[in-house]
């Protein structure tokens, strides 16, 4: 693997233009290809971020061997799809969240890439961000006890055009694929593999999910505690309790630059705070982690582990059995 590695982005929407951004920023890393459903889409996107080559479709990136890894930037109800078309191919992936529609493809997927013994992570940004590190750090030495609790909520008034991709069961819509998948990921990060899942959610007409409040819980007492909705703003802030303090992080929880510690035994005025600064708007960091295991010659990351990745989408699934969610052709 040369020094510099090679990009391409496959689709051309507003995460897609986010992530081209913030690989601007990387010396080290070259978006040299993009590729989406027609030209047209593709050479506009080109155009507008310096990008060499231009496909007209999925399979023309794909079989570009002067490009290491593809970030898929698509919808999430095609990330199986398009991340497959990719690994089959034999290049790198680097997926958006959520991985998949459900756990079965995450595994699937998984599969796929230790077969191909070709790299892939899921892009959830939070496990790569300095601050969330940080934190994770901390608590693993102990800074506030045994963790009892985790709480996160992330929530907006969202769309209610009923084929808006958010509302529209087509697309995988529902609040908790599109922002749940990030508390899910957070409570994991903290406390592992849940032992009970439980959930409640109030319903679209279509069938999707739009206001849901989730509880995991733990053989060892500890609970975590997550709501998510498109119907109502929420702080989308989070912090972890625990025998002998807590830490909380602003919003938004997901890609914070700081974060406070409090100490039982200390003056809860003077919380000690934790200052990170993440670089652009935060997918430098998850792209960094790819380029540093690619070097490093492995097909996935210590941050974002396969394993990580399929048990989220466990809980997911698990919740929304408990909803009453099911997507077209699940």
């Amino acid at each position: 693997m040369t020094d510099t590695i090679r990009w391409g982005i496959l689709a051309t929407g507003g995460i897609a233009a986010d992530f081209a951004r913030d690989l601007k920023l990387l010396p080290d890393a070259e978006l040299v290809a993009v590729g989406s459903r027609t030209e047209a889409s593709a050479r506009a996107f080109a155009d507008r971020f310096d990008i060499p080559r231009a496909y007209g479709s999925w399979a023309e990136l794909a079989a570009d061997d002067d490009v290491d890894v593809i970030y898929v930037a698509t919808p999430h109800q095609v990330h199986y799809e398009a991340t497959a078309l990719c690994l089959e191919a034999g290049r790198a992936v680097l997926c958006e969240k959520p991985f998949t529609l459900n756990a079965a493809d995450s595994r699937s997927l998984v599969e796929l890439a230790r077969k191909r013994g070709a790299f892939l992570m899921e892009g959830m940004w939070m496990r790569c961000n300095p601050a969330i590190r940080k934190m994770l750090d901390l608590v693993a030495d102990g800074a506030i006890g045994e963790v009892g609790i985790v709480h996160a909520d992330f929530g907006f008034p969202g769309p209610t055009d009923p084929l808006h991709r958010l509302r529209n069961p087509e697309l995988g819509g529902g609040a908790l694929l599109d922002l749940g998948v990030y508390l899910a990921s957070f409570a994991h990060l903290v406390l592992g593999k849940p032992d009970t899942v439980t959930a409640h959610a109030s319903l679209s007409p279509e069938g999707v999910d739009l206001n849901t409040g989730l509880v995991l819980g733990y053989d060892s007492g500890a609970l975590a505690t997550l709501s998510c909705g498109i119907v109502a703003s929420s702080p989308g802030r989070a912090y972890i309790g625990g025998s002998l303090g807590r830490i909380e992080l602003p919003p938004l929880f997901l890609r914070p630059d700081s974060f406070l510690l409090y100490r039982n035994d200390g003056d809860e005025a003077q919380p000690e705070e934790f200052s990170l600064p993440r670089t652009g708007i935060g997918f430098a960091h998850e792209a960094e982690e790819v380029m540093r295991c690619l070097r490093a010659g492995l097909v996935e990351s210590p941050l974002v582990t396969w394993q990580d990745t399929v048990e989220v989408m466990e809980i997911l699934d698990t919740a929304r059995e408990r909803i009453g969610v099911r997507y077209p052709g699940e």
